[in-house]
């Protein structure tokens, strides 16, 4: 792309070129990075991205930044993309347009144990942009690309530096005591199978059941025979 993004006050952009946004913004984490760095990533098929954090609470708790920027993203979304299009979150962090796979989400982090402030928190945007020449329309009807869904018009890097402004009001949002409240009312409105029947892998194990919401730390509650458990967030993180 020949135009660098430009982010909010406090968020600065590192160019990733052909690589991993992802593995280069947790390893610019490990030493040491200030918080709100985004490595950015731009090619015809792909936006990617990934914005380093450094929360101030236990993981359990800095896990819903996940949430924060996938909410985010919706906003920056559907403000650049036609009215009639519709964009879902799925707990785990896929994205769906009009109902389709078209990126996802991930999360890594310097810890795993929810209980444990962590050094550093980094959340991922993969979104497709445009499916490969040798998919055949249709071919794939669950998966799908921007501009296969009426929104090739949007330019990603007008999408990159609104998700960095929008993400940045809810990480700001949520410092105020209704924060996470407000949030989830939010991404109530935009969670993909709510209420319905899913299938789930978490820890490395397939789970099926009846995604009946959330807990305070939106760790999904599901209904699996006769019993409701609860997946926590921090299974979801990945490992970079």
């Amino acid at each position: 792309m020949s135009r660098t993004p430009v982010f909010p006050p406090l968020m600065k952009g590192l160019a990733a070129g052909p690589a991993n946004p992802f593995v280069i913004a947790c390893d610019q984490a490990r030493r040491g990075v200030d918080a709100g760095l985004i490595a950015w990533s731009v090619s015809n098929e792909r936006l990617r991205a990934a914005l380093v954090l450094a929360p101030e609470e236990p993981l359990e708790k800095a896990m819903v930044a996940l949430i924060a920027c996938g909410v985010g993203f919706q906003n920056a979304f559907g403000a650049l993309a036609p009215s009639e299009t519709a964009l879902h979150l799925e707990w785990a962090g896929g994205i769906r347009v009009n109902g389709a796979h078209c990126g996802a989400l991930h999360v890594g982090a310097s810890t795993a144990d929810p209980t444990a402030v962590p050094g550093w928190l980094v959340v991922a945007l993969d979104l497709t942009l445009s499916l490969p020449d040798e998919w055949e329309p249709g071919e794939t009807p669950d998966w799908t690309a921007i501009d296969q869904e009426g929104c090739g018009q949007i330019d990603p890097i007008d999408l990159l530096e609104s998700w960095s402004r929008h993400t940045l009001r809810w990480i700001n949002t949520l410092e105020d005591p209704d924060g996470r409240s407000v949030l989830a009312r939010d991404w109530q409105g935009l969670a993909w199978n709510l209420g319905s029947q899913i299938s789930l892998a978490a820890d490395g194990i397939r789970l099926d059941g009846t995604f009946l919401g959330v807990d305070e730390n939106f760790g999904m509650l599901l209904k699996t025979g006769g019993e409701t458990r609860l997946i926590p967030l921090t299974a979801l993180l990945e490992e970079v």
